[in-house]
């Protein structure tokens, strides 16, 4: 019998599968097609202080081995989600989960982390200082030490809950990045965001998305991503939540080998409604394939 669970910051985790924001909506739509207590949690939309229609359409854009999303953080505010959507989900989901916080301002994030942390449910905040898709916050805040350190600060000044800081690829050393945040009062890091990119549609001969570029996911940024999880976790004490193009058990292991405590899973759930739950159903075969009778063991074994 294999062991699946792994701990992050504190909280016990059954295993280390988690849908990443963004494409697991608030949870009970994905319930409506199978028991999602199974996942490890999952990190709800990003949420602002107020509602947000997002970017204009086109907003999806298919590519090679991914695609390319500039949604732009549609959302329906904090207060709508904590007086809406928390209820529904407690109605289906029945443990902590990971409340994705977005901003365009410090105050902004402070306010939502404010709220959020208040919710008995919330058992994480994921600070997503790395949004690509909009404009005067998301990965302009992650782009510069000082400036995510500086919401860092403030953050952790209004709640004792797990801080775990989302990061942006398109940086020149995220190592640093990471650094930076852990020495503001992190308690973990999640990464990668999607990486910046672009289509050109040839017959209009413009961009394909209204918003230019847009943030691309999807199987072929998983060495990248995998990299810079390595990279990170040599870097900070604390824990990493690795992302970007996973999509199987066997990734969710090379991610945990890498140095990721827990591992969250994006483009797949929007390909496959079941992505999750059919790597959380493989995972124990894989574990017995490559001889790992926990995978609390694994984590950072290849560094």
């Amino acid at each position: 019998m294999v062991d699946t669970k792994v701990t992050l910051c504190g909280i016990e985790l059954d295993n280390p599968v988690i849908p990443a924001s963004g494409t697991f909506g608030y949870g009970y739509e994905f319930a409506e097609l199978y028991d999602i207590n199974c996942l490890g949690t999952f990190s709800f939309k990003g949420t602002t202080r107020e509602k947000r229609f997002g970017n204009d359409t086109p907003r999806i854009a298919e590519c090679p081995s991914g695609m390319l999303n500039s949604v732009g953080l549609q959302n329906p505010g904090v207060d709508a989600v904590i007086a809406e959507e928390l209820p529904r989900l407690a109605e289906v989901f029945h443990k902590p989960v990971m409340a994705n916080v977005s901003g365009f301002s410090v105050d902004e994030y402070v306010e939502v982390t404010t709220k959020l942390s208040r919710e008995p449910m919330v058992g994480w905040l994921e600070i997503n200082i790395s949004c690509p898709n909009v404009h005067g916050g998301g990965m302009s805040f992650g782009t510069d030490p000082k400036m995510a350190a500086e919401v860092v600060s403030a953050v952790r000044k209004v709640t004792d809950k797990p801080l775990i800081i989302k990061l942006t690829p398109n940086v020149t050393d995220i190592a640093s990045m990471a650094k930076a945040c852990e020495d503001a009062g992190a308690d973990g890091v999640s990464l990668i965001n999607t990486l910046l990119g672009m289509r050109i549609d040839l017959r209009k001969r413009k961009p394909i998305l209204a918003n230019t570029t847009g943030g691309y996911s999807g199987p072929a940024v998983f060495p990248v991503a995998l990299r810079m999880v390595y990279q990170v976790a040599k870097a900070v004490k604390i824990p990493v939540v690795g992302m970007g193009g996973v999509s199987t058990a066997d990734d969710v292991i090379e991610m945990m080998m890498a140095g990721a405590t827990a591992v969250e899973v994006g483009a797949a759930n929007l390909v496959d409604p079941y992505a999750s739950k059919n790597i959380i159903s493989a995972l124990p075969d894989a574990m017995t394939k490559y001889g790992i009778s926990s995978l609390r063991d694994i984590i950072g074994s290849a560094q």
